[in-house]
């Protein structure tokens, strides 16, 4: 006899989504959190296409109470300080879907988690996970300590590591691969009280360019904060400086866009720092194991991808162990479609990424070559994945960049 029919490791986003589903499904869920929510995480802008998931979910309504910055939109800033035509959603989405947030993370993540523990999930936060229980190459289970240092084990057919970019799975048995060519450095802050644009753009996400491939975001959240970043190669951001701030303060000049937007705000809180931008797990389950979220990939941040594929994540690995609970087969074998539809999910974006960070490429130049592809690129956008065949899309784009061939890893093991 196990303790649960589902172990989930990782209260983010993901790990919300997978138990609340399971449990909605007639599951024991057990949840482990090392944190006590609510806290800051990064990631606050949302794809239109969260909206489905969080519909599942069934707290839109929430959502709306809150108040979160309504997007309807992303735009791009040259260097020197000229704006797009913005990718509105509802001019090409006509849904409910098609108007998005901005969301701080904190109060997202806790809603989240929240209902997770109102579905009937078993939450433990404050509670760290330090490895996995095996019955030869099969994980049985989690080995744990609560705040006060006791430790406990828990046991159950399939564990799900939804760790985010900690990778318990990762971490502990050394899978994790760097994309080759999106080796990207971030620092970012936060801004009271900075520029917003007048109207529909005021919660818009702005991504603003820097030299040498580099790219600012900025993200409108309520009470006059902006969230404002940069990403980059390592290299570029380090040339002169290692202290967070200097490069920061330094970047802006290098924007004119991102310099008059920022000027009369006020910076405050620290300078956060992270690398290793983009990867991918060797494999994303092995026998009683699943990896879902940023615990199995995370894509560079340019298109807010991130929270998408948590959520996206956490309700194909939902469906795929109730699957494998109700026929009794937790083996890896039993996430092989999870594995390659969700590959499939992250390929289509990485194509994408690697187009705009080529320098040869622009958005604008594509639609003016292939404008009834304007669509096709906004879907992408927006997260409309599932199901769609892009093959059109991205043999326009390689006209104008070099295109990577997708990944020869991510799916399912039978060795741990």
């Amino acid at each position: 006899m196990s303790d649960y029919d589902a172990i989930i490791i990782g209260g983010g986003p993901s790990g919300s989504t997978a138990s609340t589903l399971l449990a909605d499904q007639g599951h024991r869920v057990l949840l482990i959190e090392k944190e006590t929510f609510p806290r800051y995480h990064v990631g606050e802008s949302l794809m239109p296409f969260c909206w489905f998931s969080l519909a599942r979910l069934g707290v839109i309504d929430r959502m709306n109470e809150i108040g979160f910055t309504r997007k309807h939109s992303v735009q791009f800033a040259t260097t020197d300080g000229r704006i797009s035509a913005p990718f509105y959603f509802f001019q090409h989405f006509d849904h409910p879907a098609a108007t998005t947030w901005q969301v701080e993370r904190k109060d997202f993540d806790l809603m989240l988690l929240e209902n997770a523990r109102a579905k009937g999930v078993e939450v433990r936060e404050n509670t760290t996970a330090l490895d996995f229980l095996k019955d030869g190459d099969r994980i049985t289970g989690v080995r744990a300590r609560t705040g006060d240092g006791e430790p406990f084990e828990a046991t159950a057919p399939i564990t799900l590591d939804c760790t985010g970019r900690d990778a318990l799975f990762q971490r502990k048995h050394g899978t994790r691969k760097r994309d080759p060519m999106l080796n990207k450095v971030s620092i970012w802050t936060l801004f009271q009280d900075a520029k917003r644009d007048p109207g529909l753009d005021e919660g818009a996400t702005t991504i603003a360019y820097l030299p040498e491939g580099g790219w600012f975001w900025n993200i409108p959240l309520r009470n006059g904060i902006v969230s404002s970043g940069i990403v980059a190669e390592r290299d570029y951001l380090y040339r002169e400086s290692r202290d967070p701030a200097e490069i920061f303060a330094r970047e802006i000049e290098n924007n004119s866009w991102v310099k008059e937007h920022l000027a009369q705000g006020q910076q405050f809180g620290e300078y956060w720092v992270t690398g290793e931008y983009s990867y991918r797990a060797e494999h994303c389950a092995t026998d009683g194991l699943v990896l879902v979220g940023d615990a199995f990939a995370f894509l560079d941040p340019v298109f807010s991808s991130g929270v998408f594929l948590a959520l996206k994540s956490g309700e194909m690995a939902a469906d795929a162990v109730n699957a494998a609970l109700r026929n009794g087969d937790t083996s890896a074998a039993s996430f092989a479609s999870y594995g390659e539809d969700l590959c499939g999910h992250i390929e289509t974006m990485r194509k994408v990424v690697y187009a705009f960070y080529d320098p040869g490429f622009s958005f604008a130049d594509l639609i003016r070559k292939y404008p009834d592809l304007r669509a096709r690129l906004t879907d992408v956008l927006i997260g409309n994945v599932e199901g769609q065949d892009y093959t059109d899309l991205a043999k326009a784009m390689s006209d104008f960049a070099q295109l990577p061939e997708p990944l020869d890893y991510g799916r399912v093991s039978a060795i741990v």
